[in-house]
């Protein structure tokens, strides 16, 4: 008897616990969304001694988005490309975010440096302008694309204008040596999963939007660290010292009948002097070079977007300069201009097909210490989802 009434006010007083516990649940306030983009086409390429066409895999970039807070947010964004009959993949970036108040958001991990604006904000396929990145940027670029570490960023109104700003610490990039590839001795490595030394990289960038319409921003950024090298190697105490300048001016203009769209950004880069080591004739010599080397691009679009025609609304005309200058007496010494030009048709907001030709002009390089002229076409097929 008394075992059946414990387990009648267990029943009773349990489930009026369990609906208490239950009933009174509020919604939650988590959210996940996939986001991304991809992108394929056909290239053609003509340097003279050598001739490339071919048709293009697709890339995919899936992006993840978790929400579990109003404050407290989660991304991460992968990489699929087929590269040589392989499909490779990568992790471009994956960090958490906390909104510390409405002027200040800390995050951590691995994500796209504020170092100018291209590599954070303009590189996707769907969003550049032309289907490749200026001179200077990716592999042998001197433009640090993205770091591991930890970041405080955020914006204020000055009451019409608008100030953004960034402030991080990262692992800091690695100072190529030329023990492994001779010909690159004195380039950076900036994406380092673990740091070789115990110097970390410090940098941010200011953002200023002088009008209140914000169709357009100037910005200043900086990136530095003591060491580059491996612990206790005899390159641990070569620093590095890079800059940028940007611009962007984004506005319909009634007189153009269309939108303007100005890009522009300058990368300087300044790594201490080094000895480095190359073979000649079979004998170890020592070589040093004054290791500064800059970059600069300069894109202007327009969009005729009150045009009458549905068709010409949906068409973008596109030109970029580039150029790209390495060290003096490194063995990748190299000189490049480059000119592009589009011509573009937008599906819909979010998906272009893009038909472009460029010429590059290079003297020296990794391939030769001649002058090469390459040209390209290109047709690409972007979209974002």
């Amino acid at each position: 008897m008394k075992k059946l009434l414990v387990l009648l006010i267990a029943v009773v007083f349990g489930g009026q616990m369990y609906g208490q516990t239950y009933n009174t649940f509020e919604p939650s306030k988590t959210q996940f969304m996939i986001r991304g983009y991809g992108h394929t086409g056909f290239e053609y390429m003509d340097s003279g001694d050598e001739t490339e066409s071919t048709f293009l895999g697709l890339a995919y970039a899936p992006i993840f988005l978790y929400k579990h807070s109003d404050r407290l947010m989660f991304e991460a964004e992968l990489e699929f490309v087929l590269e040589g009959n392989q499909l490779e993949t990568g992790l471009e970036y994956a960090d958490v975010m906390y909104v510390l108040n409405k002027n200040i958001t800390a995050r951590a991990g691995k994500f796209l440096l504020p170092f100018g604006t291209f590599m954070e904000r303009l590189h996707p396929a769907w969003i550049n302008r032309l289907p490749n990145a200026p001179l200077g940027y990716g592999h042998d670029g001197i433009a640090p694309s993205s770091g591991i570490g930890v970041e405080l960023r955020g914006a204020f109104d000055l009451g019409g204008p608008t100030l953004n700003y960034s402030v991080y610490a990262t692992n800091g990039p690695r100072l190529n040596d030329g023990s492994d590839e001779p010909e690159e001795a004195g380039i950076l490595r900036f994406e380092n999963y673990e740091d070789t030394n115990l110097a970390k990289a410090y940098g941010g960038r200011l953002g200023l939007l002088p009008f209140s319409d914000s169709s357009t921003e100037i910005g200043f950024s900086a990136y530095s660290t003591s060491d580059t090298g491996e612990q206790d190697s005899e390159y641990e105490d070569v620093g590095a010292f890079l800059f940028a300048l940007d611009f962007s001016f984004v506005k319909q203009i009634s007189g153009l009948g269309g939108v303007v769209d100005v890009k522009a950004q300058y990368n300087n880069s300044n790594v201490d002097t080094a000895t480095y080591f190359e073979i000649v004739d079979g004998i170890e010599e020592e070589y040093s070079f004054d290791n500064q080397s800059n970059s600069f691009y300069g894109q202007l679009s327009y969009r005729p977007t009150m045009a009458s025609s549905d068709f010409v609304k949906k068409l973008e005309f596109v030109g970029r300069y580039s150029d790209f200058n390495a060290p003096e007496g490194a063995e990748w010494e190299e000189k490049s201009v480059q000119y592009a030009f589009g011509l573009n048709y937008w599906l819909s907001w979010r998906s272009v097909v893009k038909l472009s030709y460029q010429t590059t002009e290079t003297e020296g390089g990794h391939d030769g210490d001649g002058l090469t002229n390459t040209d390209g076409l290109f047709v690409h097929w972007a979209i974002g989802f």
